[in-house]
């Protein structure tokens, strides 16, 4: 048994230059390139109501438009989850991701969702593109996240995200002392080795991103930050203040050798060994709201993990 699927998102001008199979799997993440490479060449995905070729470039403001036909076993199930919202009203939920949490079924990862409960949770959201999923958190990532409820909502919404006018700010942990604030102004693409992974690259298909980012306490080996994103790019905190030579605590992929400060306590030390998880939260969420225009933040306060981190750091500073 089939289902049809009718979506159209708009090509934001930060995808220029890229391939149109590439452009596609950003804005409909939930389907893989394979499959989207074929619904291009099947005519089910078009470019401006035409039929285009996948390695056909776009420049930005082109609209894709789906409609296909999927499998019902390929549709996402609505699952009861424990979520914790922040705010919900006729437009939009605010919810504070936890750790842990995977934002969009995927290859391994096809229940236990925030997608699968959200549809729980509101099942008109099955109606919205990626269940009205804004912007994504990596799974080891906690904090705040946005999921329009209309598809009105979901066009100002987006819209601001790519206009670069939603505020959102993050706190992390990261290796060694940090002398000042500063940004980071460089372009992420694919790993020339190592597909899965993102680099600072000025290759084919890299993107520009912005990274801003204050200190907010120095330890003896680590620093505690504030930053504010720009752009939004996969894994664009972690990957930048790896460039930076201080990666994020935790951090599996970015992370390189755990650097304890010397003659650290035992706890620390035992602290930082099994600390797995990249130490980086969203912290405060702001934006234009879309039925009213009034400007709106929410903010999460630190999960306990971190919290603990930050004493123990503080204990041995002191």
């Amino acid at each position: 048994m089939t289902q049809n699927t009718d979506s159209i998102q708009t090509v934001s001008a930060d995808l220029g230059g890229l391939r149109l199979d590439q452009a596609a799997a950003q804005l409909f993440p939930e389907y893989s390139r394979a499959r989207l490479q074929q619904w291009i060449k099947d005519g089910d995905l078009k470019l401006n109501g035409q039929t285009a070729k996948a390695k056909d470039k776009v420049i930005g403001g082109e609209l894709l438009s789906l409609h296909a036909h999927v499998e019902q076993n390929e549709q996402h199930q609505a699952e009861n989850l424990l979520l914790n919202i922040v705010h919900e009203d006729a437009a939009l939920l605010i919810i504070n991701k936890p750790v842990g949490m995977v934002v969009h079924p995927a290859a391994g990862n096809h229940s236990g969702t925030l997608l699968n409960g959200l549809l729980a949770h509101c099942p008109a959201l099955a109606g919205m593109p990626r269940a009205g999923i804004v912007h994504r958190l990596d799974k080891d990532t906690s904090g705040l996240m946005v999921v329009a409820k209309t598809p009105e909502s979901h066009h100002h919404l987006v819209s601001q995200l790519q206009e670069r006018t939603m505020g959102r700010h993050y706190e992390a942990v990261v290796q060694g002392v940090l002398t000042a604030g500063g940004t980071v102004n460089a372009p992420i693409g694919r790993h020339p080795v190592q597909r899965q992974k993102r680099a600072v690259s000025d290759g084919e298909g890299a993107r520009d991103a912005v990274t801003h980012f204050r200190v907010k306490v120095r330890f003896r080996s680590h620093t505690y930050i504030s930053v504010q994103l720009e752009t939004g790019r996969t894994h664009q905190i972690r990957v930048h203040m790896a460039h930076l030579g201080h990666p994020v605590v935790g951090d599996q992929v970015y992370g390189g050798r755990l650097k304890p400060p010397r003659g650290a306590a035992p706890q620390l030390l035992a602290f930082l060994q099994q600390f797995k998880r990249q130490a980086l939260h969203a912290r405060t969420l702001g934006f234009n709201h879309p039925d009213t225009d009034e400007f709106m933040q929410w903010e999460a306060p630190l999960p306990d993990d971190m919290l603990a981190l930050l004493t123990l750091l503080e204990q041995d500073l002191e």
